[in-house]
């Protein structure tokens, strides 16, 4: 029997540090007779900042590891997101008809013992031509009217509406650097690594790096991003493509300021549909991270940059645009002898709904649950991990694929092959037969296997303007007035909780106030000592 006593992250960025400050936590790494977690990184990869938003399940990994949300939100430059606002997905500007709708994080609402309210909406229960969204939530009135999902007084990372954040992606990176070393027991390498040795069995023996020479673990998490140079370069594990379902693989993206320091703060993703992608539009404290996500078999990057310009108007004019190559899909191995990946190293789905945190955080989680305690367990550990990881990739790029293949467009060529049958898989087809006469249920859904809860698929179902007809059923929903009332509550109960939250840039600007103050007020104090 072999105790695993080392893991070792190589490669940082927000997978590495993510991935090592939720194991630390974990194993309780600052104990020397536990695992011990170290993670290497080289000082010449330059991390890329352009903004990045997160699933709410973020808010719990950060509460796991114990880091203050005031101090991530000073360090990541941070923001709250409390869902994703849609523009021209449902059909071209210009056309007749809905220009948007809203995917909320928080729940549909349902009192206790009351009904159930998407049949309801779905029979005509809620006013007029009033969305599922804005029918069963108060959250996309909040936004609207710029509201923050939470009150100063509020626990770390609780509030009333459900909410994740937008950050700097290279900013987050370092505060959570700087959070596993200090409080969490992590041992930072700072190296290049040359290359990687195997032992006789095919398992990685060490890393050797050009600084500190080889750096030896039981366990070796890859983390090196789109290389894969450990999972992919060196224990061969191959990459599924899955560019036949979702088509966009490039990225051209900026860095925009704000015209006035008090520019209002969306607490909201914009995702605006384009030729051929879409543009997402995040608001950071100081200023913008926009990118448009595009398929180079339906437009090349200058015709890309061309339409991004145009999407940004003047704001663009002095800024270079930062152009990025990706492949969604994913290793069906992503944890092979004793090396396994996390992150894009394991795969990537396309950043519709905020994914690549979220993978990030799954594939930890997972790890974390599943680390043997005998390293002669390892086999049997990827086996059940890689069948997790595989199901849940399959289960995410349905639920992207859906945006695209319900569309109304048929303006190019992009969206004409998005509604193709023929790149919609079988399992999403399937989903999509079903509900013609039943909305979605949570037992359509493996809850273990799924990112997404049953509500996002309803919001981004009837988001989309999917038809379910209900009028055969009619009879089987007798409380029809009792749910008319519902929604007239809920809209009487957000005109209240409107006035109840505070505006959201002035929230975090308080936050970020209250950190300086504290922080002053510490080191003042240690300076009287």
């Amino acid at each position: 029997m072999a105790r695993l006593k080392k893991v070792l992250v190589v490669g940082g960025g927000t997978a590495g540090w993510l991935a090592a400050c939720y194991l630390a936590k974990a194993v309780n790494a600052v104990d020397p007779g536990s695992v011990q977690v170290h993670l290497v990184e080289s000082s010449n990869i330059g991390l890329l900042g352009v903004g990045e938003a997160t699933f709410p399940s973020i808010r719990g990994t950060l509460s796991a590891i114990g880091l203050d949300e005031r101090r991530f939100l000073v360090g990541a430059t941070a923001t709250y997101k409390q869902g994703i606002h849609y523009r021209h997905w449902v059909r071209p500007p210009g056309t007749p008809g809905n220009t948007h709708f809203f995917h909320p994080f928080s729940q549909p609402s349902q009192r206790p013992g009351g009904p159930e309210l998407l049949p309801y909406w779905l029979l005509g229960a809620a006013p007029e031509g009033m969305p599922f969204a804005d029918a069963v939530t108060m959250q996309s009135r909040l936004v609207e009217r710029g509201r923050a999902p939470k009150r100063s007084t509020d626990a770390d990372y609780q509030g009333p509406m459900n909410h994740a954040f937008h950050f700097d992606a290279a900013c987050f990176a370092r505060v959570l650097a700087e959070h596993g070393q200090e409080s969490l027991g992590i041992k930072r390498h700072v190296a290049t690594v040359e290359r990687t040795e195997l032992d006789e069995t095919g398992a990685i023996a060490r890393v050797i790096t050009t600084e500190l020479g080889e750096l030896t673990a039981d366990l070796y998490m890859d983390c090196t991003g789109l290389r894969g140079a450990l999972i992919g370069g060196v224990m061969q594990s191959p990459f599924r493509s899955r560019r036949d379902v979702l088509f966009a693989d490039r990225a051209v993206a900026m860095q925009v300021p704000y015209e006035r320091p008090d520019t209002p703060i969306p607490s909201y993703t914009i995702s605006t549909a384009q030729e051929a992608g879409w543009i997402w539009d995040i608001g950071l404290q100081k200023r913008r991270g926009v990118g448009y996500v595009y398929s180079s078999r339906h437009t090349d990057d200058a015709r890309a940059e061309e339409v991004f310009r145009r999407y940004l108007g003047p704001a663009a004019d002095d800024l270079k645009a930062m152009h990025i190559k990706f492949e969604t899909g994913y290793r069906p191995e992503h944890w092979r002898k004793n090396c396994v990946a996390v992150g894009l190293a394991g795969g990537f789905v396309e950043p519709l709904e905020s994914t690549g945190i979220a993978l990030i955080e799954l594939a930890t989680y997972l790890l974390t649950h599943l680390l043997p305690g005998d390293t002669d367990d390892m086999e049997r550990a990827a086996r059940h991990f890689n069948e997790m990881m595989v199901a849940r990739y399959d289960r995410i790029i349905d639920f992207i694929k859906m945006h695209y293949c319900l569309s109304q467009r048929r303006d190019s060529s992009f969206w004409i092959d998005n509604a193709d049958p023929a790149s919609i898989p079988q399992t999403l087809q399937d989903k999509l037969a079903l509900w013609r006469h039943r909305p979605p249920h949570r037992l359509d859904f493996v809850s273990d296997l799924e990112m997404f809860l049953v509500s996002s698929w309803q919001y981004v179902l009837y988001g989309m303007e999917y038809k379910t007809d209900l009028e055969p059923m009619r009879s089987a929903y007798p409380r029809f007035e009792e749910a008319r009332q519902e929604f007239a509550m809920i809209q009487q109960v957000a005109a209240h909780a409107a006035s109840d939250l505070p505006e959201h840039r002035a929230l975090v600007e308080q936050f970020c106030r209250e950190f300086h103050e504290r922080s002053g007020a510490a080191v003042a104090s240690e300076a009287m000592a």
